[in-house]
């Protein structure tokens, strides 16, 4: 069925021979999914699928090894460096091609950020000695992380400065993956150019001090790439398809890669042979938020004038990533401001997204929230995985199949554990009830939703899927024994989410001081006689009122309205530097407050990816928000929290206002006492323990499968 909302996107596209049934690729991305030895294995095979399944045109493969282990960036990186990685391959590729999609391997080798190099102790290889930089990198783990990193027991890099026979071994490595390629039936080759990886290595001015032939002018620094273009198109001929990824801008680095830079080499790239470029970035990586800053940003469309720039220098096609809205996309497509659509993240989040748009049903995509799960797990030499699909790097053991008996459930609590849940077990068949206590559904991530925006799309996308789903919903209902049992379920899941009290610190009782659930309230309008002695009578009219009219439902309208006006002081202390606190902080600094963070801890930002966290950390500090570490002695005075240093020093910070943003545990009384009265009870979400969205969705998942 044609969908003319995304005309551009859906239609068929070209790169050198390779014909794509539309312009939406799946982006090269490193997994750690592969088998022992480099081997593509069943589970590659599955995260593959999915997406080939979904409706893509071209699958990339990302970091395929083209000397493994020598050059691999991933402890479990898919290689191509002997002949017994191509079955695996091969295999692969049958299945990508069972679900009509195209395949290409991205071929790589690391250079200077070999990662297993430097762990198993090999020199990497560069184009000579690098310079060390100074930057925030290790500021941003926290104290279990660095524990257990892997980088941290690299003990010394050792260089290993490529000699002309060491570049001509190279390229014929990179041949010789490339042959076979073509012989375990891969429709394209994208060779990796960017990211600091070996070719971009040599194109970038900044690590290239080279004064051979091979360094100084961007036509010398290009030429191993060149020269390896050549090698390919000498052994597989003009027609097998096979593009370049080249990185257009450096950020942070001014003595960097440049825009014209890119453009020269994708003229160059084009003249030797490479059927498109994908048009990148990269950046001074030894700052933390630069990791989300470049070729996975947080800010949108980053990468896109380096893309158009591209596009003017050369006739062949462009291929442009980096959170791109859809709508977006298709409107640069049409425009002709790049030719194909990589998707990243978005696919991660929903494999299924392109078959969606075919069908125009793009309100079902199940939408990235940007908490950058997914690429923080390299740090840690881990599989992929995503917060808000499961099934991401789990397709077959997470996979939603009828059951084969079906069976009367009753959800209790309407947040992402609870939603979720009921859909999945909705999508089996089964006969699924959903008890909510509030008069709407979403819980505390609605709170959550404010703070950072991404996550009201997944709050809206539950509360849509669960609309659609049959499933009985039933708001303002109390979850009691006597009533589950006149429901006669079969099984009960309790979803109800965790409890907030507030931690005894002294001082809490005093008015100004509001805790979690106490902020929850306030914001969305619900049980506003709690809130009495803690704010004025005006503010719980005006907030009756948005909850009356529905004003409080709207995520946006409160986001706007709390910029004109809130019922919190100038000075704001928060207790608690964990993910809800510096969220927390975010949003309040950016709204004309002065934000003090307290906490116990030696490092803020646990519940954080550590790749958002960099980046929150490092937008905390520019909004000048303080970060006070290893309090203790924390109380609440008059107008202040008092608190003694790592120092041993007593301190005091003037406050008008004092939020508690600690003190969340889980609490299965309601399930223990359903237990208790004999029904089968699973749980899921944070009743069992804070996992955020992350965690709701992943028992959901889990529990979902078990029923």
């Amino acid at each position: 069925m044609a969908n003319d909302r995304f005309a551009n996107l859906l239609a068929p596209g070209r790169i050198g021979t390779l014909e794509l049934k539309n312009r939406i690729y799946m982006t090269a991305m490193g997994t750690n999914l592969a088998e022992p030895g480099g081997v593509c294995g069943e589970r590659t095979r599955a995260y593959y699928g999915e997406r080939a399944k979904g409706g893509v045109g071209l699958i990339t493969v990302g970091s395929v090894g083209v000397a493994w282990p020598v050059g691999s960036a991933l402890q479990n990186q898919v290689a191509i460096s002997e002949d017994r990685h191509v079955p695996g391959i091969k295999a692969l590729v049958d299945e990508v091609h069972g679900h009509g999609a195209k395949i290409a391997l991205q071929l790589h080798f690391g250079g200077l950020v070999a990662a297993t190099d430097m762990k198993e102790g090999r020199p990497v290889w560069t184009p000579s000695i690098p310079s060390g930089k100074a930057g925030d990198l290790m500021e941003g783990f926290l104290e279990a992380e660095l524990a257990a990193a892997d980088f941290l027991k690299y003990g010394e890099i050792k260089f290993r400065v490529m000699t002309r026979e060491d570049v001509r071994e190279l390229v014929r490595l990179f041949v010789a993956a490339a042959q076979r390629t073509r012989a375990s039936g891969a429709d394209g080759i994208e060779l990796h150019g960017g990211h600091g990886y070996i070719f971009s290595s040599f194109l970038s001015p900044y690590t290239n001090k080279r004064t051979d032939e091979y360094g100084g002018s961007v036509e010398n620094r290009a030429r191993l790439l060149l020269e390896t273009i050549g090698g390919i198109r000498s052994a597989l001929g003009r027609d097998f398809p096979l593009w370049v990824k080249i990185d257009t801008q450096e950020f942070g680095k001014p003595e960097g890669i440049g825009v014209e830079d890119a453009m020269t080499v994708s003229r160059l790239a084009e003249a030797a042979g490479a059927d498109a470029i994908t048009a990148s970035t990269y950046a001074d990586q030894a700052w933390g938020i630069n990791h989300s800053g470049s070729n996975i940003p947080d800010v949108p469309e980053i990468m896109v004038p380096g893309a158009m720039a591209v596009k003017s220098a050369v006739k062949i096609p462009v291929l442009a990533s980096g959170r791109i809205e859809l709508a977006a996309a298709d409107r640069h497509i049409g425009e002709g401001g790049f030719d194909f659509l990589g998707l990243g993240r978005p696919l991660l989040a929903d494999a299924q997204l392109a078959r969606k748009l075919t069908e125009g049903r793009a309100a079902d995509v199940r939408p990235c929230i940007y908490c950058y799960c997914c690429v923080s797990q390299i740090y840690f030499s881990r599989p992929v995985k995503c917060a808000v699909n499961p099934d991401t790097g789990f397709e077959r053991e997470l996979a939603i199949a009828p059951a084969a008996t079906r069976k009367r459930v009753v959800v209790i609590g309407g947040g992402p554990a609870g939603l979720e849940t009921a859909r999945r077990l909705a999508q089996k068949g089964h006969e699924v009830m959903l008890l909510e206590q509030s008069d709407r559904l979403g819980g505390t991530a609605q709170f959550a939703a404010i703070a950072y925006q991404p996550n009201e799309r997944v709050v809206e996308w539950l509360r849509r899927q669960i609309d659609a789903s049959g499933v009985d919903v039933r708001l303002k209902t109390r979850a009691t024994p006597e009533l589950i049992r006149s429901l006669s379920p079969d099984t009960v899941v309790v979803a109800t989410g965790a409890v907030r009290a507030m931690p005894p610190i002294p001082g809490a009782q005093r008015p100004n001081v509001l805790s979690g659930e106490d902020m929850r309230r306030l914001v969305l309008g619900e049980d506003l006689g709690s809130l009495k002695g803690k704010t004025g009578w005006s503010t719980r009219i005006a907030t009756k009122v948005g909850a009356l009219t529905g004003a409080t439902k709207s995520f946006e309208l409160i986001r706007s309205a709390t910029r004109a006006w809130m019922p919190l002081g100038k000075r704001i202390v928060i207790i608690g530097g964990e993910l809800v606190g510096l969220e927390l902080a975010e949003f309040l600094a950016h709204r004309g407050r002065q934000i003090t963070v307290i906490d116990d801890g030696a490092r803020f930002g646990a519940g954080l990816h550590i790749v958002r966290r960099w980046r929150v950390l490092a937008e905390l500090r520019q909004l000048g928000v303080a970060r006070l570490t290893q309090a203790t002695e924390i109380a609440i005075g008059e107008n202040c929290v008092t608190y003694v240093n790592l120092n041993g020093q007593a301190r005091k910070v003037g406050a008008d206002h004092v939020i508690v943003a600690k003190g969340a545990t889980g609490d299965l009384g309601l399930a223990d006492s359903l237990r208790a009265a004999g029904f089968n009870v699973h749980t899921a979400g944070d009743c069992g323990g804070v996992g955020y969205i992350e965690g709701a969705m992943g028992d959901a998942a889990r529990v979902a499968a078990a029923i």
